[in-house]
């Protein structure tokens, strides 16, 4: 019973699989299959960001302020080239940049689905300069970019979706309502949702992608091996964007490997 069952599972995932929509990431060109649109993904993110923004406390320093506005256009307007450039221009009209400082201790930053990135005031004491910050706000707007979000609705809804098969209770021709049980149930709801949780894959292709487009955008990648030897020293606290990201040895041997590439964008 416990083979039927298993080889069950694998035909309801081959066929929920199917009904995806085959991409590839940018720069790195990993395969993916996506069952939810991005119409789906924006309308939940963009809710929860601007429910976030209500509460959400703006920094006073109007120079760290307009450094944030000018490293994240910056990263923008080199991603919007990079998209255009590489057959990809439908895809532009699915951000709407927004950059924020906000007042907020934690060593964080994050960027939502849309291009919503938020900054926190205590990751500035660690990137110290433009360059690393870039590095921070690449890494986060590559989330976005290689469409992570959406990769774990879709992964959580095929399972969702394959085991209700089992049980003879699931229709797999259509997303129905079980798209944001999924969302609910492995994302959750919230800021904090659509900003963490990544796999530890997705968090080293955010490096990869990040670093190229800090490159693209005029900083020199190579500022982001000290950074990380910044936050080493930092540690990988609860309060850490990097809590929950590859080991700092693991994190800087690849950033090692991945400059030379990088390098190749860089134009100064």
């Amino acid at each position: 019973m416990k083979t039927i069952k298993s080889l069950f599972l694998v035909v309801a995932t081959s066929i929920l699989v199917s009904c995806g929509t085959a991409t590839q990431v940018p720069i790195t060109g990993r395969k993916q299959r996506l069952v939810v649109s991005d119409e789906q993904v924006m309308s939940l993110s963009n809710q929860q960001y601007q429910d976030y923004m209500k509460t959400a406390k703006l920094s006073t320093n109007a120079a760290n302020t307009a450094m944030v506005k000018r490293v994240g256009q910056r990263l923008a307007n080199a991603v919007v080239t990079y998209l255009k450039n590489n057959g990809m221009a439908n895809e532009v009209a699915n951000y709407k940049w927004e950059f924020n400082l906000v007042q907020n201790n934690q060593v964080n930053a994050w960027c939502m689905p849309g291009g919503k990135i938020v900054v926190y005031e205590g990751i500035l004491p660690v990137t110290k300069d433009e360059a690393s910050l870039a590095i921070v706000l690449g890494h986060e707007i590559a989330h976005a970019v290689a469409k992570h979000s959406a990769e774990r609705i879709s992964n959580a809804y095929k399972q969702q979706s394959a085991m209700q098969v089992l049980g003879g209770v699931a229709t797999v021709a259509g997303m129905g309502p079980n798209w944001r049980q999924a969302v609910t149930s492995v994302i959750g709801v919230g800021e904090k949702a659509w900003t963490s949780g990544f796999s530890r894959g997705q968090e080293s292709e955010a490096d990869h992608i990040g670093l190229i487009f800090a490159a693209m955008a005029g900083y020199n990648p190579e500022v982001a091996l000290s950074f990380w030897q910044r936050m080493a020293a930092v540690g990988n606290s609860s309060n850490s964007i990097f809590s929950d990201h590859p080991s700092d040895e693991k994190r800087i041997k690849q950033i090692q490997g991945w400059i030379p590439e990088a390098k190749k964008y860089y134009k100064h």
